[in-house]
């Protein structure tokens, strides 16, 4: 399965295999508790970090490791 990012650098959309990613959870805290954003982190041939978000269901169904 491969995931879609948005590379900054060549300004056009890359699809990476999942086994090139990893997951992680960024919190942070605020007035009302603690958020969470999931995201999917990897890197490109051309060597640009590449992150992208997604919802709590498509992070816990993907296979790659977590940061």
């Amino acid at each position: 399965m491969s995931i879609k990012f948005y590379n900054v650098k060549k300004r056009e959309s890359v699809n990476i295999d999942e086994s090139k990613c990893q997951k992680v959870i960024y919190r942070k805290e605020t007035d009302k508790g603690v958020q969470e954003r999931f995201g999917i982190k990897s890197v490109d041939e051309d060597g640009t970090k590449l992150t992208t978000f997604c919802s709590r269901e498509k992070f816990d169904s993907l296979d790659c490791p977590l940061l």
